[in-house]
C-alpha cells in the first residue's frame, strides 16, 4: 500500500455555516452556530468536506437513489470504491479527509484587523398569503475571505488505478467550486475556492 497526500486550501468566497448541532436556543443569542475548534475558531470537519464531495459526484454521475452509492448498486463506479462501500462486497476506503482549520495567514489578518471569524446573519421565513416575515432567527457564519488548511490523504493497493481516482477527485473538486458547501447554499452561503492544491508535492488543482 502507498500513501499519497493532497494538501491545499479552502477560501470562503462567502460565509459559510456548518452548525455545531445547538440543542438550545439562547434568548438574543445566535440560533445556528458554527462548529468551533477549541479556540473557538470555525473550522471544516472533514465529513462535511467528504460528504458533500461525494453527493456532488454521484449526482453528477447519476449513481445515488437518496443514499451513498455502493458497488452492488452501481457496479461501474469507482465512487464507492474511493469514497467507501457499506454493501457486503465493499472494499477499503482509499480517501481520508482530515479536518481543516485555519490558516495561519487568516488568524493573523484577523488579529491584525481586530476582528472575529464569524459573523451573525438576520434570517427570515415570509409568509406568502400575509407578506410578512415569519420564525426571524440569527445565523452564524465563518465570513468571507477567511482561509482554510486542507489535508486529503489516498490510500493505493496494488491494482488501484491512480489516473482514474486521480481524476475523479478532481472532477468533484470542480463540482464543489461551482456549487456550495455547508447549508443554505441556495442562499448564498458556501461558495468556496480551492487554491494551490498539490498531489504528492506537485500541482494538481487551483
Amino acid at each position: 500500500m502507498q500513501i499519497k497526500e493532497f494538501t491545499g486550501s479552502i477560501k470562503l468566497v462567502t460565509g459559510l455555516h456548518i452548525g455545531a448541532g445547538n440543542e438550545e436556543v439562547h434568548i438574543g443569542g445566535i440560533d445556528n452556530e458554527v462548529v468551533k475548534d477549541p479556540n473557538g475558531n470555525p473550522y471544516i470537519p472533514g465529513s462535511s468536506l467528504k460528504g458533500k464531495i461525494r453527493s456532488l459526484l454521484e449526482l453528477n454521475e447519476g449513481s445515488t437513489n437518496g443514499k451513498p452509492s455502493t458497488k452492488d448498486d452501481y457496479p461501474d463506479s469507482l465512487i464507492p470504491v474511493v469514497f467507501g462501500d457499506l454493501s457486503k462486497n465493499g472494499s477499503i476506503t482509499r480517501i481520508l479527509f482530515r479536518d481543516s482549520f485555519l490558516s495561519e495567514e487568516s488568524k493573523a489578518r484577523l488579529q491584525d484587523k481586530s476582528i472575529l471569524p464569524t459573523e451573525s446573519k438576520s434570517e427570515n421565513s415570509i409568509n406568502r398569503l400575509k407578506g410578512v416575515a415569519d420564525n426571524p432567527r440569527q445565523t452564524e457564519r465563518a465570513i468571507p475571505g477567511l482561509i482554510f488548511d486542507f489535508s486529503i490523504a489516498l490510500r493505493l493497493f496494488d491494482g488501484d488505478d491512480e489516473e482514474k481516482f486521480c481524476a475523479l477527485i478532481k472532477k468533484g473538486f470542480k463540482l464543489l467550486e461551482a456549487d456550495a458547501l455547508g447549508g443554505s447554499g441556495s442562499r448564498g452561503y458556501g461558495k468556496v475556492a480551492l487554491q494551490n492544491v498539490l498531489y504528492d508535492g506537485m500541482p494538481f488543482y487551483g
